[in-house]
């Protein structure tokens, strides 16, 4: 990836002769003055992008919609690129870095870029750890060291230990050390350390649920105190998951989510019950509720109490993983291989792994064609 930007394969040339068309292909009779000069811009942009920086053509385009590259003035993005490259960035780190932060071209390297990109190196971020980093969340790098990036790090180390569980947080939760950390992460960590929280169970939040932390201070303070009422104290191990669920949902969403369980024959009382044992439950669709709920009741004739005592069967995938296993289980029944009436849900809850050896792979010899129609060794998470 070099900077001369008209030495590429015909194809790609072919494609930046056509975007030149492209720009230029206006009438001079509704052009205003500077739209020729614009389309000239717009068009060395794109090719700069693409042959300079490594952005595909379309990620190109989208770029030069909002960011400019001054063809006589090269210095500035070229020595960007040669600083980044200098820090152990690929190829594919720099252009994903401009297709998130265009304005990246136009740092001060020395100035800016260094000292942040020095204190993490410092702090272990070696090797392709810093490359991963600013590709996540380049608006760390557009914060104050001192007053932004140094307390945030600082304060997620404290829970999360290693750079590789920072990295793991900030996938789930872009921007999480950027701008909005001081106003609502770390008010929101002290609310939760306040309220009796322990340090791991926060670093569980933080590595599965990092959003949750970016709620308002507001809204999180509701959650809490929603939590009490309902009697979920913070040292229970589905304390952080039902938080989760109370700080997504508004009053009159848990509300019309309750009174369409209620609809399906529960009591609110059950499903309160399920919400502590299962909190994800009300983030289930209704659509999803009612399909599930009629499958169990009517095709599979469990007991309505059998699902209320296990919630997440209402959650698994029912394409994936409920069809295919309840399908098995029909089968082994009919020919009697399964001796009295087998706990269902159960069978149901268990591992991919546990249910092959218990239900697919003891039966194969005695069934023909009984793993194909399970749907194989390799469908994925179930």
């Amino acid at each position: 990836m070099g900077t001369n930007i008209n030495g590429n394969l015909p194809v790609r040339n072919l494609l930046l002769s056509l975007i030149q068309k492209r720009f230029v292909k206006t009438s001079s009779t509704t052009r205003p003055p500077n739209a020729s000069s614009s389309s000239s811009s717009s068009s060395f942009t794109v090719q700069y992008l693409i042959n300079s920086c490594g952005l595909p053509l379309q990620s190109a385009l989208s770029v030069s919609k909002k960011f400019q590259i001054d063809e006589n003035n090269l210095q500035k993005p070229q020595s960007v690129i040669q600083f980044l490259k200098s820090y152990d960035f690929q190829d594919s780190h720099i252009a994903k870095l401009i297709e998130k932060w265009p304005a990246v071209l136009r740092s001060r390297t020395e100035d800016n870029l260094k000292p942040k990109f020095d204190f993490f190196i410092k702090n272990g971020f070696v090797g392709q750890l810093l490359p991963q980093l600013a590709v996540l969340d380049p608006v760390i790098f557009r914060t104050s060291l001192d007053a932004s990036i140094k307390p945030c790090f600082e304060l997620l180390k404290r829970f999360l230990e290693s750079n590789e569980n920072i990295l793991a947080a900030l996938s789930r939760a872009p921007f999480l050390m950027s701008f909005s950390f001081n106003a609502t992460v770390r008010p929101n960590l002290d609310l939760l350390k306040k309220e009796g929280v322990t340090a791991d169970r926060v670093a569980k939040l933080l590595l599965s649920q990092p959003r949750s932390l970016q709620h308002s201070n507001d809204r999180m303070v509701y959650a809490v105190t929603y939590l009490k009422q309902l009697g979920i104290e913070p040292d229970k191990t589905m304390y952080i998951h039902a938080l989760t669920v109370i700080a997504r949902m508004s009053e009159s969403a848990w509300r019309k989510k309750i009174d369409m369980f209620k609809s399906v024959g529960w009591t609110e009382e059950e499903v309160l019950w399920a919400f502590k044992r299962f909190p994800y439950i009300l983030l289930t669709s209704e659509e999803k509720i009612r399909s599930m709920m009629d499958f169990f009741l009517n095709k599979m004739k469990l007991e309505r109490q059998t699902i209320v005592a296990n919630p997440a069967l209402l959650k698994y995938s029912f394409g994936n993983r409920i069809l295919p296993r309840c399908n098995v289980l029909e089968v082994l029944k009919s020919k009697k291989l399964i001796k009295g009436d087998p706990n269902i849900a159960t069978l149901l809850k268990l591992s991919e792994k546990d249910f092959m050896e218990r239900c697919v792979t003891k039966y194969e010899d005695k069934v023909p064609g009984l793993l194909e129609m399970y749907g194989g060794i390799d469908k994925g998470k179930r």
